[in-house]
Formats: C-alpha cells, sequence, structure tokens
C-alpha cells in the first residue's frame, strides 16, 4: 500500500466499558500503561487518556499525567482524535462520536460482529484489528527450530518404512524447548500423540515396543523411576532432544534455515496465546472439580485438540496440574469418525484448533451429537477458539461466546463454556503489560505504524479490515 496520508501525532486512548464483546464492561485491561504513554510522549505524540482507563488493572490517573498524558473524559476521548486505541472493540455509541477518517486500533473482530463492522464503514472508520497484526515475515527461533528438526529426525525411520499410522509418540513432560517438538509430531499425524507426566513409573506406561517412540530432554527430564533402560529392554525407540542438541544441533538449525526462507507471515504480532490456552485450560480444570468431586485429577482423560500457540498453552497448565496423560489430537484424529474413539470417554477437552472461515460452520469437531450420545455427563468441554453465528466455533453448542457474565452453560449433561478474554481469569494485569508492550512496538517498532495508514509494512496491512479512508 503506498498512499498519502499524514503521520499520527495523537493518540487517544480510551477506557473499556460495555460493548458487543464485553457485556457488564468486565473486561478492565487498558490498552497502554503508564510506562508505554512515557515512551511514546517522549517519541513526540501527544496522548490523550481517558479518566480511569487503567484503573481496572492498577494504574491510577495520576501515573499517566506523570507519564505525559493529558486526561479527558469519556464525551471528548473519541472526538477529533487520529488514532484512537482501545482492547476490545467499541461500544455502538463510541462510533458515533469518531470523526470520519480517523483510525481505530483494537481487537476488532470484524466478521463476528457485522451490525458493528457496518457501522464503522458507512461512518468511514479506519479499523486496524489487532488480532490480524503479523510476524512479516515470520519468525523462528532456533529453539523452535531444534524442536522442529528433533522431532522430525526422530519419526524420519517411520516415514522410510510407511510405519507413521501405526506409531504412538509419548513426549515427557511439556517445555519450552518441547514445544516444537509437539508441534512437528501433531503434523506428521502418528497413530496417537500424548505428553507424560515425568515422574511416572514403568508400571504406569500405556505402551512400549518397537511401535512406540518416547521424546525426552535430558536437561529437564531425570528419570526419576529409570523407565527409560526398562523401555530400551522392551525394545522401545527413545529420543533425547539434548543429546540431538549437542551432537546435531547446531548444523540442524543452519541447515534448515537455509533451505526454509522465512514465511511472508508468522505468529500473531500482539497476543497472548499461550496465556489464553493456560486460563482456559485452569477454568476446565476447575469446573471438572466441581462437576466430578470424586475424580482424581492424576487420572483424568484430557483432550487437547490442536498443537498451536493456544493449544501449548493449555498442555503447559494441564501439565502442571498433574494430568499424567494429555491426548494430543490432530488432523487426522480429529476427523469425522475417527474423534469419536477419543470422545467416549472423556473427562475434559481443550478445543485450540483453528479452522479456516469456509470450514465455519460447516465442520463441527465437537458435534451435538458427541454432547448427546458420545461425551459423559459431567464432563467439560472448554473452546478457545469462539465465534458467533455468523463465524462459528468448531463446537457446535457454541452458537456465540460466552462472557464472564454467564461463562458457561449445560448441554446434554456437558458443561461447556467459550468464553473470550480467557487471561481476564487471574491475569488481567500481567496480560495488560503484555499487551502494552506490544502495541508500543508496533506503533514505534519495526511496522512504524505512528507513520501513517500510506506505507503499512504487509504485518499491518493485512489487518487494515475497514479503509482505507481520508
Amino acid at each position: 500500500m503506498s498512499l498519502t496520508h499524514p503521520a499520527f501525532t495523537s493518540i487517544a486512548l480510551a477506557r473499556e466499558i460495555e460493548s458487543p464483546e464485553n457485556p457488564g464492561a468486565l473486561e478492565k485491561r487498558v490498552a497502554l500503561i503508564p510506562e508505554n504513554v512515557g515512551t511514546l510522549v517522549s517519541a513526540g505524540l501527544k496522548v490523550f487518556v481517558e479518566h480511569g482507563a487503567g484503573e481496572g488493572v492498577g494504574f491510577s490517573d495520576e501515573e499517566y499525567i506523570a507519564a505525559g498524558a493529558m486526561m479527558q473524559s469519556a464525551d471528548e476521548i473519541y472526538c477529533d482524535k487520529q488514532i484512537i486505541i482501545k482492547f476490545k472493540g467499541p461500544a455502538l455509541a463510541s462510533i458515533e462520536q469518531m470523526k470520519s477518517g480517523c483510525t481505530l486500533f483494537c481487537m476488532a473482530h470484524f466478521g463476528s460482529y457485522p451490525d458493528r463492522a457496518k457501522l464503522l464503514e458507512d461512518k468511514r472508520i479506519n479499523v486496524i484489528a489487532m488480532e490480524e497484526i503479523a510476524e512479516s515475515p515470520k519468525v523462528n527461533t532456533d529453539e523452535a527450530i531444534l524442536g522442529r528438526q528433533s522431532m522430525a529426525t526422530a519419526l524420519k525411520p517411520y516415514f522410510e518404512n510407511n510405519t507413521i499410522g501405526g506409531l504412538r509418540v509419548r513426549v515427557i513432560g511439556w517445555s519450552e524447548r518441547l514445544r516444537g517438538a509437539i508441534r512437528r509430531c501433531g503434523n506428521r499425524n502418528p497413530r496417537s500423540m500424548r505428553v507424560i507426566q515425568p515422574d511416572l513409573t514403568f508400571e504406569q506406561l500405556d505402551v512400549s515396543g518397537p511401535d512406540a517412540l518416547y521424546f525426552y530432554d535430558s536437561k529437564s527430564f531425570q528419570d526419576p523411576h529409570g523407565i527409560l533402560d526398562r523401555l530400551k529392554d522392551a525394545g522401545t525407540v527413545l529420543f533425547d532432544m539434548a543429546e540431538f542438541e549437542n551432537t546435531r544441533g547446531a548444523s540442524a538449525i543452519a541447515a534448515y534455515r537455509q533451505s526454509h526462507p522465512p514465511s511472508e507471515f508468522g505468529l500473531r504480532r500482539i497476543q497472548c496465546l499461550h496465556e489464553t490456552g493456560q486460563a482456559g485450560a485452569r477454568y476446565g480444570v476447575e469446573l471438572l472439580k466441581q462437576n466430578k468431586p470424586d475424580l482424581d485429577l492424576s487420572q483424568a482423560k484430557a483432550i487437547v485438540l490442536g498443537y498451536g500457540n493456544v493449544a501449548q498453552g493449555a498442555m503447559d497448565e494441564l501439565h502442571q496440574n498433574g494430568i499424567n496423560e494429555i491426548h494430543v489430537l490432530g488432523r487426522a484424529h480429529t476427523a469425522k469418525g475417527r474423534i469419536d474413539f477419543w470422545l467416549k470417554d472423556v473427562d475434559l477437552v481443550i478445543n485450540g484448533a483453528e479452522q479456516s472461515p469456509e470450514l465455519r460452520g460447516r465442520n463441527f469437531l465437537i458435534s451435538d451429537e458427541h454432547l448427546k450420545d458420545l461425551i459423559p455427563d459431567q464432563s467439560v468441554v472448554i473452546d478457545l477458539i469462539g465465534g458467533s453465528a455468523t463465524n462459528r466455533s468448531p463446537v457446535e453448542a457454541v452458537i456465540a461466546c460466552s462472557f464472564l457474565t454467564d461463562p458457561n452453560f449445560v448441554q446434554d449433561g456437558v458443561t461447556v463454556s467459550s468464553l473470550w478474554g480467557w487471561p481476564m481469569l487471574g491475569m488481567m494485569r500481567e496480560t495488560a503489560i503484555r499487551y502494552s508492550g506490544q502495541i508500543t512496538d508496533v506503533l514505534l517498532g519495526y511496522e512504524k505504524l505512528v507513520d501513517g495508514l500510506g506505507e503499512l509494512k504487509p504485518g499491518v496491512q493485512r489487518a487494515l479490515v475497514c479503509g482505507p479512508y481520508w
């Protein structure tokens, strides 16, 4: 995009109020914290902050004033501003206060709220959806590549002899280092993949022998019960990521970078995806404890659909809660008919599987029939993808997201929740700080959004969901 558009010289930071995705105004986070407002002011920008914008997460008006902000009332904050920043999408009444040609920078969820989208278009408001901004080009860390290449090497013999479909993979423990390995394994569709606790005894393991692969990282796994020797004696394949790193890591990373130029787009630039998965799984565990008080949580059958960033956060949280085996399902496992095997005796399902727009509303991974006939009563389904009547979730029972005002419902004996704003469940201030830093970086860093809409970087250009108007 190359069009004449002036740089932004002033920013309005609005307070979160009741809006279509914030019923009861229970979203209290603020999009910019005082420290980052100070950074913007030091960069030469005028920053206007609505009174009370940060109070919900512990930041006072006085802190914003000390950072160089000018405070305004709710009636003033939207008027005559070049760029308006807030966390959730705006209330409809707030749009009426905006001047045509201004820019709204928020979590817009444009496809989920068509009435609001139409009003913004009619008012000629530029909308940059924070959730649509992506790294450009994609950033691949050495650690992520190491995990990927380690697992690819571990799986290579099974592809060469065409036995991947019968392979059962057990990843011992969950860690940031293992994240890339889990993701790579999920992409390759073995018969099954589970994340297991590192303190299990040999007798507690469900598989061994030549059709089982145990993948671990000796930097973190100390083998307290000596299971590796017993697995080896049973003919089980073992693969140590740390050993791979020591012998081939540097060359494997270099070869990957040489043969895989970065993709045009990568991870969301403004996100708390891991925390979303953690908070959703944490809530699911709380509901499960309420529904099945006699259940030994370590023995609960927990399933995570998907293996991306949200799903990894869920795995992390379930692992921390001591669940012995976390079943990780990829595309092959969630296909119609095949997913039934995993759901028939499940206790907790965490859906982190995103679907393309053309499949939304047409393909349901967890169907109403599953809730009625297959998933046991008192079990819990947590949907971390969400959606609306026009942008459906992969969980058929979820017509629209639930909210903190009504966070879950029961259908055919199964508790279901699809709560937007998961980090609000215990991590409001922490995630507000993280989001604020990311937003500031997009404004002043590589993307340099403060330079205006005339020369948007590709990762931001794709997020201009309404406009450009001026």
